[in-house]
C-alpha cells in the first residue's frame, strides 16, 4: 500500500511538471501567460458576450459592443486563462445538454421541492396547450443555466392532470425553484414567470433578479462598517465589491451552492463619492472580489488560476471552506487510483491482472468506508469543535499560498481535460510495469511469463484445494487437487458435509522438515588428541565428504518420493531399516557402524544438531539408537526421528508428532531450553 500511495504522489509530482512544461510551451509560442490580462477594447463582439454569457450577466434589447465591454469591465479583471475557458465551454455547449422530464407528483417533488441545495427551472405544459418557450428557445435556455448548476426539466401535465389543477397550472408557464433562506436544508420557495416576452434573454435576466435577492446587498457605507465588524456564525465572507445593478449569476449561484458555509455579500458602489473606508479594509481597485476569514482578508483574483468564473471560484471555496463529502469524495478518488495501481504492479496473465484490480478495489473501498465511520462519529463530539477549528486555520492558511492556486489550476485544468488525465496516467502505469518487469527478470521471476491459461489452471487448483483441504489451503502449502483422479470426490465432498470438520492435510510439507546426519565423536584425552590430530582430522574429512555427497543424493530420491512411494520405499542408513524392511533392495545394514551407547568411549556430537531440537539418542518409533552417519528428522515441536522411521508415520495419516501429539504441519513457537541443556551448551 504504501508503494502504491508513492507512485501515486509521484503521479501528480509529474502532472504538476508537464503543467508547468505547457505554460512555458505557451509562453514561447505566443509569448502570453494564463494569468496575463486581457483588455476588453481589444476584444471582438462575439468574445466579449462570450464573456458575459460565462459570468452571468444578462442584457436586454440589442446592445453596443461598448455596453458589453462595459459590463466586462465592471464585472471584473479578465484574464487569458478565463477567456480560453469561455471560448472551450462555448464548443462544448453547442452539444445536447440532458433535461428531466417529471413522470409526476412524486417525482417532482423529490427532485425539485425535497431538494433544498439546488436551484431548478421547470417548463410546465398543460394540458391540451403549447409549451410557453419553444423547442429550440428552450434548448437555448438549458445549455445557458446548465453552467450556472442549474438544473432543468419539463413537467406535463397529461401525466399528473390532478396535480395541475391543484397547483392551479392551468395554462403553461415556467417555474422556478430557489431555496428561500440562508440555512442549509431550508424551505424551497416556487416563482412562476409572469412576464410577457418569452425571449431567453429576458427569461435569464428574471432568473438572475431571484437568485440575486438571496445574497445580502449594501448600498451605503455604515452598513458595510457594521457588516464588517459584525461577529456571526459566519466565519467566512465573500464580499463582491462593483458598480452593478446586481451580482452576477455565477455570484449567485454559489451562494446557493455554499448555503451554511460561507456568506456571501455584494457591495453597490455606484453612488459612493467617497471610497477611504474601502482603501482601509483592503479593497484597492473597483471591482474586487474579497474574502474574509477569522485570520485575515485575501483578494481573489491575483493568483494563478483565480479566473472570475464558477468552476474556478468553486474549486477555490471548496479548498478554503471544506465540508465532509467533498474530503470523502476526495479520498474516494485517491484510494481508487492507488487501487489502479494493481493492474501495472501485478505481473504475469492480463486475467490474473484484473482479478486482482477487482479485489484490491474491493478491499481498499470496503476499508474506506470502515475507516469512515468511526471518523463521522468523532465530529459529532462537542471537544472536538477546537480541533475543527484548528484544522480549518491551517487549510486556510495553506490554500492562500502561490502554490495552492497552482495546483488548483492544474486541477481545472486537467478536470476539464480528460482524455490528457486518463493517458498520463496510463504512461506512469505502463512505465511501472516496464521496471517492475525488468526487475523481476533480475530475481528470475517465472511468474511474468505464465500466459491466461496457465493462471486459470493455477487459480482452478488452489480452488478445488480449498474446496477438498479448506484448512490447509489458507497456510499456502503446494497442494496437488484430487478432482482428477477422482471426479466422484467432489460429489462425495458435498453430499456428506460432516467431512469439512476432518480435512485432508497433504503430506508435502514432510520435504521441507530438517534433516541432518547424526555424527558420533570418540571421548579422547589430550595426549590421545594430540598424536592421532592429524590422522583423524583426514580420515574424518574424507569420511564426511562421502557421507555428505551420498546423503544429499539420498534425500534428493527421499524428496522425489509421491505418498504411495513413502509407504514402500524407504532409504536405509541405520540398524532400524534392517530390522524392519530385511527385504528392501537398498537395504544396508549398519551393524558395522555401531551406536553411541554401545562403547562409553563415544559420545554424540551435538554441534551438527539444531537448536530448535531436543538432544535425544534413541528413535522413539523403532526403539533403536541412533547409529553414526545415519539421517534424522525433526518435527516442529522438537522432537527427533530417523528420517525413514518418521516418514513412514507420517505417510500413513498421522500429522502428529508420536510423542506430544503435536500437528507436524503447524509451527511452533520456541520455547526455552531446559537448564540442563543450557549447561551443555
Amino acid at each position: 500500500m504504501w508503494l502504491k500511495l508513492f507512485l501515486l504522489l509521484l503521479y501528480f509530482l509529474m502532472l504538476f511538471v508537464l503543467a508547468r512544461f505547457f505554460e512555458a510551451s505557451v509562453w514561447y509560442e505566443s509569448g502570453i501567460f494564463a494569468t496575463q490580462l486581457v483588455d476588453p477594447v481589444t476584444l471582438s463582439f462575439k468574445k466579449l458576450k462570450t464573456i458575459l454569457e460565462c459570468r452571468g450577466l444578462g442584457y436586454s434589447g440589442l446592445p453596443e459592443k461598448k455596453d458589453v465591454r462595459e459590463l466586462v469591465e465592471k464585472s471584473g479583471d479578465l484574464m487569458e486563462g478565463e477567456l480560453y475557458s469561455a471560448l472551450k465551454n462555448e464548443k462544448e455547449a453547442s452539444e445536447t445538454v440532458s433535461s428531466t422530464t417529471f413522470s409526476g407528483e412524486m417525482h417532482f417533488y423529490e427532485l425539485v421541492e425535497d431538494t433544498k441545495d439546488g436551484i431548478w427551472l421547470v417548463q410546465v405544459i398543460a394540458k391540451d396547450r403549447h409549451p410557453l418557450v419553444s423547442k429550440v428557445n428552450w434548448d437555448k435556455m438549458v445549455r445557458k443555466v446548465s453552467q450556472f448548476g442549474i438544473r432543468t426539466g419539463t413537467f406535463h401535465c397529461l401525466n399528473d392532470s390532478r396535480y395541475c389543477r391543484k397547483r392551479g397550472w392551468l395554462k403553461s408557464t415556467l417555474i422556478m425553484s430557489v431555496p428561500q433562506t440562508n440555512t442549509s436544508k431550508g424551505k424551497v420557495m416556487l416563482k412562476e414567470y409572469n412576464g410577457n416576452r418569452i425571449e431567453t434573454e429576458h427569461i435569464f435576466k428574471w432568473m438572475t433578479a431571484h437568485i440575486a435577492s438571496r445574497i445580502k446587498t449594501i448600498h451605503y457605507t455604515n452598513r458595510l462598517m457594521d457588516e464588517w465588524n459584525k461577529s456571526d456564525q459566519y466565519q467566512v465572507k465573500m464580499y463582491l465589491f462593483a458598480k452593478l445593478d446586481q451580482p452576477p449569476a455565477f455570484f449567485s449561484a454559489l451562494s446557493v451552492k455554499f448555503t451554511g458555509r460561507i456568506e456571501f455579500i455584494f457591495v453597490d458602489v455606484q453612488n459612493w463619492k467617497s471610497q477611504d473606508y474601502l482603501k482601509e479594509i483592503g479593497v484597492q481597485q473597483i471591482p474586487s472580489y474579497l474574502l474574509k476569514t477569522p485570520e485575515g482578508s485575501y483578494r481573489y483574483g491575483n493568483s494563478t488560476g483565480e479566473f472570475i468564473s464558477l468552476n474556478a471560484m468553486d474549486a477555490f471555496l471548496r479548498s478554503i471552506q471544506p465540508e465532509v463529502n467533498d474530503l470523502f469524495v476526495l479520498s474516494l478518488v485517491m484510494v481508487n487510483l492507488m487501487a489502479w495501481m494493481d493492474l501495472f504492479i501485478t505481473q504475469g496473465a492480463t486475467i490474473k491482472r484484473f482479478v486482482v484490480l477487482i479485489s484490491t478495489l474491493g478491499t481498499y473501498n470496503s476499508l474506506l468506508i470502515i475507516s469512515w465511520l468511526p471518523i463521522l462519529g468523532f465530529l459529532q463530539l462537542p471537544y472536538l469543535d477546537s480541533f475543527y477549528e484548528y484544522s480549518l486555520k491551517f487549510l486556510r492558511y495553506a490554500d492562500t499560498t502561490t502554490i495552492a492556486s497552482w495546483v488548483r489550476a492544474d486541477w481545472s485544468f486537467y478536470s476539464s481535460h480528460p482524455a490528457l488525465f486518463l493517458s498520463t496516467y496510463l504512461g506512469h502505469g505502463l512505465l511501472i510495469d516496464y521496471f517492475e518487469k525488468k526487475r523481476r527478470r533480475n530475481n528470475n521471476d517465472d511468474e511474468i511469463n505464465a500466459n491466461n491459461l496457465e493462471w486459470l489452471s493455477s487459480l482452478w487448483d488452489w480452488y478445488t484445494s480449498y474446496l477438498f483441504h479448506p484448512i490447509v489451503s489458507f497456510q499456502n502449502f503446494p497442494i496437488e487437487s484430487d478432482w482428477d483422479d477422482d471426479p466422484n470426490l467432489l460429489l462425495e465432498r458435498l453430499a456428506f458435509p460432516d467431512l469439512w470438520l476432518h480435512p485432508l492435510i497433504p503430506t508435502d510439507y514432510i520435504k521441507n522438515l530438517p534433516t541432518w546426519h547424526f555424527k558420533c565423536v570418540y571421548a579422547q584425552s589430550e595426549e590421545e588428541a594430540a598424536e592421532n590430530w592429524q590422522e583423524s582430522d583426514c580420515e574424518s574429512e574424507d569420511e564426511t565428504k562421502t557421507k555428505t555427497e551420498l546423503s544429499d543424493d539420498e534425500m534428493r530420491a527421499a524428496q522425489s518420493l509421491s505418498e504411495e512411494e513413502c509407504l514402500g520405499r524407504i532409504l536405509p542408513d541405520c540398524t532400524c531399516v534392517t530390522k524392519n524392511f530385511e527385504g528392501s533392495p537398498n537395504g544396508r545394514k549398519c551393524k558395522g557402524q555401531g551406536t553411541c551407547n554401545t562403547k562409553e568411549n563415544i559420545e554424540p556430537d551435538w554441534s551438527l544438531w539444531p537448536g530448535d531440537m531436543l538432544k535425544c539418542t534413541e528413535c522413539v518409533v523403532c526403539l533403536e539408537n541412533f547409529g553414526s552417519g545415519c539421517i534424522l528428522m525433526g518435527l516442529p515441536c522438537g522432537h527427533v526421528f530417523h528420517q525413514q522411521c518418521i516418514v513412514v508415520w507420517l505417510a500413513g495419516g498421522q500429522h502428529c508428532c508420536p510423542v506430544c501429539r503435536w500437528p507436524s504441519y503447524k509451527k511452533k513457537h520456541c520455547r526455552p531450553l531446559p537448564q540442563q541443556q543450557q549447561q551443555q551448551q
